[in-house]
């Protein structure tokens, strides 16, 4: 049987990935907001393509990345993450002046529900928003100061040296080997009242799901350890959960916006 096993695992990841660079991966986000596009009611999806020229969900849930490198809008990148010490409370940490991820995806609703808010507006903070959704998901985006939420925390990925932010941003979710459409395809068949309570609570009840998991990761995760199979088989799944549950809260905050 654990043979049997180990030969699944061959198959199915067929090795390390390599190249991905983008939080959860531009696979990881496109599934997210796939999923969200499949969640959304007949009115607000009709909303959403005005508001993105007819662009999907998945197309720009890539693009608070891409604008990084573009200094007008480096005042947003410390909105996609928030750092605080483990054991702590957000409510009860210093902030990051420069506001957080809370901040990033509060503000967005904000300028959404805001009919005095322009077109333009409205759009660039659509677009933030679904990445922002993405990235709270990510337990290492809910991380700690010390280590850049696991940007200096040092593992290897089947032998080749990397972080665990890069871990987890990417390489679990690119390893697995499907296509952002295959994993909206497949993700867990929910009842509705399932839906409902993951689309449930508050932007920073999601986010103390997302901490409650970092810690989980950092409890079976040591400093150079050298990661593969047996970590894939541990949270890709784990993995896989987050992203339906990031779509289905992002189609959650949309279908209440436009009704």
């Amino acid at each position: 049987m654990r043979s049997l096993l180990i030969l699944m695992f061959v198959v199915l990841f067929s090795g390390p990935s390599s190249g991905a660079t983008d939080d959860w991966g531009k696979t990881g986000h496109r599934t997210m907001g796939e999923i969200a596009t499949k969640h959304l009611s007949k009115r607000a999806a009709k909303k959403v393509s005005a508001l993105l020229g007819g662009e999907s969900l998945a197309f720009v849930s890539t693009y608070a990345d891409e604008i990084r490198s573009d200094k007008t809008y480096r005042k947003y990148a410390p909105w996609h993450y928030v750092n605080f010490p483990f054991g702590g409370r957000y409510e009860n940490t210093p902030k990051n002046k420069k506001g957080d991820i809370i901040v990033g995806i509060l503000n967005a609703i904000d300028v959404l529900k805001d009919a005095n808010s322009s077109q333009k507006e409205k759009e660039f903070y659509l677009r933030m928003l679904v990445h922002f959704i993405g990235d709270l998901h990510m337990p290492l985006h809910v991380g700690i100061k010390e280590d850049k939420g696991g940007n200096s925390f040092k593992v290897k990925w089947f032998g080749k040296q990397t972080n665990l932010h890069s871990v987890w941003d990417t390489k679990i979710i690119e390893g697995y080997g499907m296509s952002y459409t295959e994993l909206t395809n497949n993700v867990d068949a929910l009842s509705k009242k399932e839906i409902e309570t993951i689309q449930s609570g508050a932007v920073t009840d999601w986010m103390y799901e997302s901490r409650a998991l970092c810690e989980d990761v950092y409890a079976h995760t040591d400093e150079g350890d050298n990661l593969g199979y047996k970590y894939m088989y541990r949270y890709v799944n784990v993995t896989r959960k987050q992203l339906q549950k990031a779509g289905l809260r992002l189609a959650g905050i949309l279908n209440q916006i436009y009704g």
